[in-house]
């Protein structure tokens, strides 16, 4: 896996929203995230379609294409951080090429940028799973601490879950929202699974709905492709209490209990409370009887 230069103070990075349209509400949680990005030493240039609104998205796909293609593409950003996740992302990967032979950047951001994420996962080059400009604000600092180390270079301490047992097992991280990825399944979007350490958060999604979707990864034969699960957060999947339901939770451990791999549960990733940074493509272990996940190397 090709990993991006680390970032130094004064690099200059770009701000772009691939996906949805940002909201009225959210407006001063983006000012609060630039804010933060600027305090670490980063100048920020926002590409101009990042109010822009075609009906739930930033601007049209062409627009949205653009944007993409120059935060990318031009040498003098050395970096791209998303605006907002919503939805969008894979739209703008039907008539796209990352063109692998310039020198790859970090592109930051989690929820509907798993695609891009995941698209850049097929080219070889490790993307960031992590905040965007309108949640920054709402990390800890130890979070926004382990951003920015990693970002210049620094080694990533683990992140500590509740283990299910199924002993060590190393692979290539794969991070991302589990419902966006559902519906990139056996598209030309979609990655090889194969010895894969599968990392998954979600949100909003009743817990027939995560049995649903899981219920299609194991149908589809991938959950015995791969080497080992952590899971972050599900947050906002309760069930009315007149509704009979599983919990989320139940869920989870009914569709992947039986895989006979290394689980790892309640991560600090996802939305709604902690977002901690994880790479896609670098080596990690994954330990189910003392519940950690541990990036390996740099």
């Amino acid at each position: 896996m090709l990993l991006p230069p680390p970032l130094q103070v004064n690099d200059r990075l770009m701000a772009i929203a691939p996906c949805g349209t940002l909201r009225e509400k959210e407006k001063e949680k983006f000012w609060a995230g630039l804010k933060i990005w600027e305090n670490q030493g980063y100048h920020i240039d926002i590409e101009e379609n990042y109010q822009g609104q075609d009906g739930y998205l930033a601007g049209n796909d062409e627009t949205r294409r653009k944007a993409l293609h120059k935060a990318w593409t031009e040498p003098e950003y050395k970096a791209i951080i998303c605006v907002r996740g919503g939805y969008g992302g894979a739209r703008l990967l039907e008539k796209w090429q990352w063109q692998p032979q310039l020198t790859p950047k970090w592109l930051i951001g989690f929820s509907d940028i798993t695609t891009l994420l995941w698209s850049l996962y097929q080219e070889n080059i490790t993307a960031l799973h992590g905040p965007v400009l309108t949640t920054i604000a709402q990390e800890p600092s130890w979070s926004l601490q382990r951003i920015f180390n990693y970002l210049q270079g620094k080694k990533l301490p683990p992140l500590q879950g509740k283990g299910w047992g199924g002993g060590k097992q190393t692979g290539r991280l794969l991070v991302g929202n589990l419902t966006v990825a559902t519906n990139i399944l056996a598209t030309p979007l979609c990655p090889d699974f194969d010895g894969v350490i599968l990392a998954l958060e979600d949100v909003g999604e009743a817990p027939y709905r995560i049995d649903r979707m899981l219920t299609q990864w194991r149908l589809m034969g991938v959950l015995n492709q791969i080497k080992g699960i952590a899971l972050g957060r599900f947050s906002g999947a309760e069930v009315p209490d007149n509704i009979p339901s599983w919990t989320v939770e139940e869920v989870l451990q009914d569709r992947l209990g039986d895989l006979n791999i290394p689980i790892v549960s309640d991560l600090p990733f996802g939305h709604d409370g902690v977002n901690a940074c994880l790479p896609l493509g670098q080596m990690v272990e994954i330990d189910g009887n003392q519940g950690l996940l541990t990036v390996l190397g740099s």
